[in-house]
């Protein structure tokens, strides 16, 4: 593989800043790559070349003209289909958004443009992002680089593929649930849930309005804290933006200093149903924080066992909620409007066109436990439940600076696995939920493969909000100690990349 493709983002806007590389070079590299393997990976839905290159080359005018640009300028990017690009198609995944250009750009969009960022395209993801394994979207599924059998995580799948296949440095997820963190597990790589409000969501298809937050994904610590910094801020344009400076993120990355920090194990995120390689790399990666100087503390958290539950039943309610706007009457899919069917038959005609099964039944759930006499009985009681976990996460910060637990209980299974069981795939959020529910910040850094198939696994860290900063002290801890002991950053063990590249 080219040096330009395998080079870490800092890597990458620092030789084009020096002009030893032009960043119409890298887009084009990593253009490269996306045509070598994404045929076999399936990680985009829309590949923006032609757009790419311009925006390489308007970085190389910047730099010759001795121009200031940004941290990251001239390096390439993959956002996923949910946020907004003017004149690029966004589907959330979904047919019934199939061909919508939208008229607008996403603030995440707009901020990486200024900050002279190349977006080379939108990734694929489960439908409106209801899923964890990127199976549910409408375009087929996106498959994991270490295992092409195999899925790398959802809803935000095509995102985390991406970089795992070296189709780009960086790349856009969101986490509603765990979107971000859950495939950063199962692929190898770092995905970051920024704290509810520091990132904005406008341009953001909404799922569920007080869950969604857009994040950083990368393939490494310092590289995450870059773009983090580039996305977050204040937005007045959002409701529920944050107006609070950016923690210094790139600091704590570059500081990689847990000496005196007390750090959390939440002992009700473990045993029955953990695999036992996750737990044995969860383990390993605690006894590396001790030794790293970090006080090791254990914390229960009761009230995390009805997460699960707590969440399947705010998040419906919510999409069912926000999906209603696909009515086929103001944009997106038309079905059956042929003079002879009424506006309720062409709506109705319209959903089953252009849902999938797994968001229709997301919708249904939602739609009852909103309704009258159930309200408090399934919503109302789920908020409550909501609030007793907010108050977990307030007692355990009171005692500790950090929390960990793995980020996910497997390592990736098999396409088609557990596509026909959707509680045993809903279960595959049971570590990320909690702090979905409570809006602090969150994040899964790679710790290693599973001896038992060779897969990677992810170890997650929560803080408390607008603490993000201790997320990156805690993984640049950790990697900079880990990729001493595997000789290299884990990627370097993938498997499948050559065979993708065939």
């Amino acid at each position: 593989m080219s040096d330009l493709i395998t080079a870490t983002a800092a890597e990458l806007a620092g030789k084009i800043a020096a002009q030893e590389v032009s960043a119409v070079e890298v887009a084009q590299a990593h253009l490269d790559r996306v045509a070598a393997v994404d045929e076999r990976v399936g990680a985009f839905l829309h590949v923006d070349g032609e757009r790419a290159l311009q925006q390489a080359a308007a970085v190389d005018a910047k730099v010759a003209a001795g121009e200031p640009v940004g941290p990251l300028a001239g390096v390439p990017l993959a956002l996923k289909d949910v946020l907004t690009y003017v004149g690029a198609p966004t589907t959330c995944g979904s047919k019934v958004l199939e061909g919508w250009l939208p008229p607008y750009n996403a603030t995440i969009t707009q901020r990486l443009l200024d900050a002279d960022v190349v977006i080379l395209g939108k990734t694929n993801m489960d439908e409106f992002a209801m899923g964890s394994s990127t199976e549910n979207s409408a375009y087929g599924p996106t498959r994991n680089p270490w295992d092409l059998d195999r899925i790398p995580g959802g809803s935000g799948g095509g995102s985390a593929a991406a970089l795992a296949a070296y189709e780009a440095p960086l790349a856009i997820g969101t986490d509603t649930g765990g979107s971000i963190r859950q495939p950063a597990s199962v692929t190898g790589t770092v995905g970051i849930k920024p704290t509810y409000g520091a990132s904005s969501r406008y341009g953001l298809v909404a799922l569920a309005s007080s869950l969604d937050q857009p994040g950083p994904c990368a393939r490494n610590v310092e590289d995450a804290a870059l773009l983090h910094q580039v996305i977050a801020g204040y937005d007045p344009r959002d409701s529920t933006s944050i107006d609070a400076p950016v923690p210094p993120v790139v600091e704590a990355a570059r500081s990689g200093d847990v000496k005196g920090m007390k750090i959390g194990v939440i002992t009700d995120l473990r045993g029955e149903g953990y695999a036992p390689g996750v737990m044995q790399r969860f383990d390993e990666a605690v006894a590396k924080l001790a030794d790293l100087g970090a006080e090791i503390v254990e914390v229960s958290c009761p009230h995390f066992q009805y997460g699960l539950a707590a969440y399947y039943l705010i998040l419906p309610s919510e999409c069912s909620s926000n999906l209603a706007k696909f009515d086929a009457m103001r944009f997106g899919l038309r079905v059956g409007d042929d003079g002879a069917h009424s506006a309720e038959q062409v709506m109705a005609a319209t959903r089953e066109a252009g849902f999938g099964p797994e968001v229709k039944r997301r919708i249904i759930i939602g739609t009852y436990a909103l309704s009258a006499g159930y309200y408090d009985a399934y919503y109302g009681q789920a908020q409550k439940v909501r609030t007793m976990i907010i108050r977990d996460f307030d007692a355990a910060f009171q005692k500790v600076d950090a929390l960990v637990s793995p980020a996910t209980p497997v390592t990736a299974f098999k396409i088609g696995e557990k596509v026909d069981d959707p509680l045993a795939m809903y279960a595959n959020d049971l570590c990320t939920i909690p702090s979905s529910l409570a809006g602090n910040a969150s994040a899964s850094f790679p710790i290693g493969l599973a001896p038992e198939d060779g897969l990677p696994v992810g170890l997650q860290v929560m803080a408390p909000p607008l603490a993000d900063d201790r997320l990156y002290r805690v993984g640049a801890a950790l990697e900079r100690s880990l990729i001493k002991d595997w000789g290299g950053p884990l990627l370097d063990r993938i498997p499948e990349l050559e065979v993708a590249a065939r």
